[in-house]
């Protein structure tokens, strides 16, 4: 029996010792000592490279414009572990969080017993997910971010009423594949028999496979640029602004808050999937609702402007499709500031190829390591970087309780390379927020 919220996380946490371990079957045994609890609330499954996050956040925010109730799921946290289970944009409350962990526990201790098999860490935190969303707090409509891949990931037990994959590219390639066409088949096995998926993947940009796993489930399929478009595209001060016409009929100047031309793709994403769901009759959602909704969609740590002074920018780019998308947005909103930019990594990520892209967007560089598993060294990265000023940074936190009193008006100190760095930064620099 656990009975702290402490006790609840060491327990959780403790599961880490176990590892990545695709695959279906431990979640299957769990659920069915839970009672099936996942089958009790419609689920939109969402799988991608990138954006998955900001999708969902899209997403909520409409549904809840539009009056439902909306539960997501999603990883990894910024500030508190409750995060990754929230309702309506609240984080589940400790006192929830140990009775749910209290109800999986003893599943997960079953199936171990029983297969030999002990669930894993992001097994366990899924699984309380789908027990509190379908017996403890029952949203109308149940945002699902899968972890990592979607074929054999621990969310993909879902029969949703609607997959969306965001995009395809690099990472996490030691267990999806090396190539393009590996990954998007394994992002593409969320698609289910008959279920609809909507895609902002891209031609040659694994398209193809999701296609041909649609074609296979009978899957209806849209592609943003094949069946809805952004036809306007222009950043301002507030965010950016843009246009969407196709299928789903022709929305004019829609504006979001959160930066860059990657977030118009993912705004359009969100509002494609809703439309296809008020299509097939599981919702209502009107214009208004939809404007209003993504307007107010915020996503911590995704070009966020943590300080405006000094000028702090936390963004989670960590692989290199999001470095690309930081480089440009940098590029939009910070044209005639100098850049300074903290970076650090996972080992495990391609660190060469984001710091040549983001060497090219900053003015001065500065890599550092922080205290994770798998976290890259700080002489690693520093002669990986090949911008013309660059520095090692020995004690981050010593340099981020200094260095944002130096900036000048003009400058701007943007912090990034790994999610889990962001949330310790951003926790560090409280007192500039």
């Amino acid at each position: 029996m656990l009975h702290t919220y402490e006790e609840a996380l060491h327990w959780i946490h403790s599961r880490l010792r176990f590892g990545i371990k695709p695959g279906l079957e431990r979640m299957q045994g769990m659920m069915e000592k839970l009672g099936d609890p996942h089958l009790n609330v419609p689920v939109i499954h969402v799988a991608g490279t990138n954006g998955k996050g900001s999708t969902v956040s899209y997403m909520r925010s409409m549904l809840n414009e539009a009056g439902y109730k909306a539960g997501t799921f999603t990883s990894p946290y910024l500030e508190s572990f409750n995060e990754r289970i929230s309702m309506d944009g609240m984080p589940v409350s400790s006192a929830d969080l140990v009775s749910i962990a209290n109800k999986v526990k003893p599943a997960a201790e079953a199936v171990e017993a029983e297969t030999g098999e002990a669930p894993t860490e992001f097994e366990i935190i899924t699984a309380m997910a789908f027990y509190y969303f379908g017996e403890v707090n029952r949203p109308d409509f149940l945002l699902l971010e899968a972890g990592l891949g979607g074929r054999l990931d621990s969310t993909n037990i879902t029969e949703p009423v609607l997959s969306v994959i965001t995009n395809i590219g690099y990472d996490h390639m030691n267990i999806l594949g090396s190539s393009i066409e590996e990954i998007a088949f394994e992002k593409a096995g969320i698609i289910k028999q008959g279920i609809p998926v909507v895609t902002g993947a891209e031609k040659g940009k694994g398209l193809q496979q999701i296609k041909e796993k649609a074609a296979e489930r009978q899957s209806e399929i849209y592609a943003l640029g094949a069946d809805f478009f952004i036809t306007k595209a222009a950043s301002n001060a507030e965010g950016e602004r843009f246009s969407l016409a196709g299928t789903f009929g022709k929305w004019d100047n829609l504006q979001i808050s959160m930066f860059g031309a990657h977030q118009t793709g993912n705004a359009s994403l969100a509002l494609a999937a809703l439309s296809l769901m008020e299509k097939k009759g599981h919702l209502k959602l009107d214009k208004k609702a939809a404007e209003t909704g993504l307007l107010k969609a915020a996503w911590s740590g995704r070009y966020e402007i943590f300080s405006r002074s000094p000028r702090i920018i936390l963004d989670g780019a960590h692989n290199k499709e999001g470095a690309a998308s930081l480089a440009d947005t940098l590029k939009r909103h910070e044209a005639g500031r100098k850049i300074h930019l903290l970076f650090t990594a996972l080992e495990d990520k391609e660190y060469k190829s984001m710091l040549d892209i983001l060497g090219k967007a900053a003015d001065c560089m500065y890599v550092t390591q922080f205290d994770f598993p798998r976290a890259a060294e700080s002489d690693a990265l520093f002669q990986a970087c090949q911008s013309p000023c660059k520095s090692a940074v020995p004690d981050w936190k010593a340099f981020l309780d200094s260095f944002p009193l130096q900036l000048k008006k003009d400058e701007t100190l943007v912090i990034c390379g790994s999610l889990y760095f962001v949330s310790e930064a951003r926790s560090h620099l409280k007192v500039f927020g």
